[in-house]
């Protein structure tokens, strides 16, 4: 009796193995992983506030009291980090879910499409890219009034209002050539409408560009954040607004390190882990590369 036949795996599962076979991805995602939980269990955890001052406990540095050290107000700079940590985790997520979505479906379409439709929706594209990005960024955070900024909601939306256009375009690409393969053919014959295809047969066949460049378009959204804190149009309590409170008063006198080290520290290991999966990500999506 001969054997059963050994059905290969699918596209996902030999990703999956690509994956884990990456050692820097790995890493990454441990990393990640482990920022996740200390950002969003760790405070709830420990009790930690970080609006609570104690004024005879101002600018301490790091000891077994305050991990962190203290701020210029007494306020636990162990607190402020993980709490400005959720905040710029729970930007950069949001900002990328809706430049994916937007950029998803204005690429799908303007691809699924094409001839003057794709034409007109891809000079719109052609245009905004010609303004200078930060510029569109700042015009959207100041069409909110006063009392809305430092709210995580403008930050929100001026950064994924506007990131979507590269992902569109990647979209448009891959759609373009999707849309001639004999299956979509098939489809239209036995009478399939426009929106069937395109969700059921098109867009689940560029999720791999797709879900590696928002891996890495949370890193950029969180640089941008931070950049706007800079600026003082970012978030009241973030990882960038704590750079920059740290920036602002070291000086060659006084140098509380802690101020600017720690937020620092936790932004760069986080912006290194997610580029390392999502490069990991991009590898072990290729179809060429080896099972």
């Amino acid at each position: 009796m001969s054997p059963p036949p050994v059905q290969s795996a699918g596209p996902w599962v030999q990703a999956w193995r690509r994956l884990r076979r990456n050692r820097a991805a790995m890493t990454g995602a441990a990393l990640l992983i482990a920022m996740v939980i200390a950002c969003f269990l760790v405070p709830w955890w420990l009790g930690l506030d970080p609006t609570t001052t104690a004024p005879g406990q101002r600018s301490l540095p790091p000891s077994w009291a305050h991990g962190f050290g203290t701020d210029p107000l007494g306020r636990d700079m162990l607190a402020r980090v993980l709490v400005g940590g959720r905040v710029s985790l729970l930007i950069g997520l949001a900002a990328t879910a809706a430049s994916v979505v937007i950029g998803v479906l204005y690429g799908g379409l303007a691809g699924f499409y094409g001839g003057r439709v794709d034409e007109a929706m891809m000079r719109i594209v052609d245009f905004l890219y010609g303004i200078p990005y930060m510029f569109l960024v700042i015009l959207v955070m100041l069409m909110f009034s006063e009392t809305a900024r430092g709210e995580a909601l403008p930050v929100f939306l001026a950064l994924g209002l506007v990131q979507w256009l590269t992902m569109a375009r990647i979209v448009r690409g891959q759609v373009l050539g999707l849309r001639e393969q004999d299956y979509v053919l098939a489809a239209r014959v036995v009478g399939a409408r426009d929106l069937r295809i395109l969700v059921r047969h098109i867009l689940p066949n560029v999720m791999g560009p797709v879900v590696v460049y928002a891996t890495l378009t949370v890193p950029t959204i969180i640089l941008l954040e931070s950049f706007l804190s800079f600026l003082g149009l970012g978030v009241e309590l973030s990882w960038g607004q704590l750079v920059a409170e740290g920036v602002a008063v070291v000086n060659p006198i006084e140098s509380p390190w802690w101020l600017l080290a720690c937020p620092s520290a936790f932004l760069a290991t986080t912006l290194f882990a997610l580029n390392f999966l999502g490069d990991g990500l991009r590898d072990a999506l290729d179809p060429k590369s080896g099972a």
